[in-house]
């Protein structure tokens, strides 16, 4: 008998079948990672009591009791402190982050002027979004507007002249300083902090002794201290009569701190690349700074995103500290409004601060979510 009559023999292929009913879907997911174990079971349990006790009293203080407006002090405080909430209640006062809110967000900038960082802030928003999809066109100009156009004409924007009302920056604050700060240090640090990773790595020892020193002095230090120092030992050096911005101070003191960090997730990254990739480069007879940008730096950016987004949170968060040089970021404008009078209760404190805590994570989880798309998208010759 030949072969093509042999009944055993398909000339389909066959199609699929379905997972087991055990192995898909919301139940399966539950055995697997909530049910797997004894143990798991012992801590889940424990778990789900815990979060059953808290989050009815959390849901409670923060949205059911709390009160949502009101003019003064009177609605968030009770009877016995001069209020008009019965004895004993408790609950957030969400009227006190209404009543601040446009002084959080733009801090003591004046009020008919404030039309000009809401018109920066839509600036920045329309040139980042474009920025961070991937496939968008004309990136080169995209990056040229944001990181060049943008800072220059905000900067007219906010502090004013040729035909506008001059705003100091000492009235400047909220989350308008918070992203100002923010900003102009990733701009400036990753740049610098790659500068610094690759004279580390130098063959030059001059090169490579200021970049050690530079990057190991930084580190060292915390930022607390470069923010003093720029404040109050820079102007010591200054010829008489001569004085920088404090929000320049700043500045320059979030950017030098950052650059340092910065310097050493990417040199990590620099260390992670295969030998072969270097010696490749050489071999197809490319210069030092042609095999650097085209072969390296692609490679091992790509391998410390994580690092380079964690370094960005940091940042972003740090910003709080420049409150010791007498500026008022979102926490920092937060906290001042606390010693108003008219808002002095037992809640607010921690109301305020619960805003600024939820702005806070806002940005640093989209930061991170915004990294692990990034590592999906160019994960091309590390998968798992």
């Amino acid at each position: 008998m030949s072969v093509s009559n042999q009944a055993f023999v398909r000339s389909t292929i066959v199609p699929p079948e379905p997972a087991p009913l055990g192995e898909k879907g919301a139940l399966a997911w539950v055995k697997k990672n909530l049910l797997a174990t004894p143990k798991d079971v012992v801590l889940t349990v424990v778990a789900l009591a815990l979060l059953g006790w808290a989050v009815p009293h959390i849901v409670n203080w923060l949205f059911i009791q709390a009160v949502w407006s009101g003019p003064d002090r009177t609605f968030c405080a009770t009877t016995v402190q001069g209020g008009v909430q019965p004895d004993g209640w408790s609950g957030a006062c969400w009227a006190f982050v209404n009543a601040k809110f446009d002084q959080f967000i733009f801090g003591r900038y004046p009020l008919g002027e404030r039309w000009r960082p809401t018109i920066v802030g839509i600036l920045f928003v329309i040139l980042l979004v474009p920025m961070l999809i991937p496939k968008m066109p004309r990136k080169g100009l995209n990056a040229l507007l944001l990181f060049v156009v943008l800072p220059l004409l905000s900067f007219w924007l906010l502090y004013g002249g040729f035909g506008l009302e001059v705003v100091e920056t000492s009235l400047w604050g909220g989350l308008m300083v918070t992203l100002v700060l923010s900003f102009v240090g990733i701009a400036v640090s990753l740049p610098f902090g790659i500068i610094l990773a690759l004279g580390r790595r130098s063959q030059m020892p001059i090169i490579r002794m200021i970049c050690v020193a530079f990057i190991e002095i930084v580190r060292g230090i915390p930022l607390i201290t470069v923010l003093f120092m720029a404040s109050v030992m820079l102007p010591l050096f200054l010829p008489t009569g001569w004085t920088v911005d404090k929000l320049l101070r700043a500045l320059i003191g979030v950017s030098i701190f950052a650059s340092a960090y910065m310097a050493e997730v990417i040199r990590g990254g620099l260390q992670a690349i295969p030998k072969g990739q270097f010696e490749g480069a050489d071999s197809l007879g490319l210069g030092y700074w042609q095999k650097t940008r085209l072969v390296i730096l692609p490679q091992a950016i790509k391998l410390v995103i994580p690092g380079i987004v964690n370094t960005f949170i940091g940042m972003f968060k740090d910003t709080s500290l420049v409150s010791i040089i007498g500026m008022f970021d979102l926490l920092g404008i937060v906290r001042l409004n606390f010693t108003d009078s008219n808002w002095a209760s037992a809640v607010t404190p921690l109301t305020g601060l619960i805003f600024a805590g939820f702005v806070f994570w806002l940005f640093c989880f989209g930061m991170s979510r915004y990294s692990g798309f990034m590592e999906r998208y160019l994960d091309t010759g590390h998968k798992r």
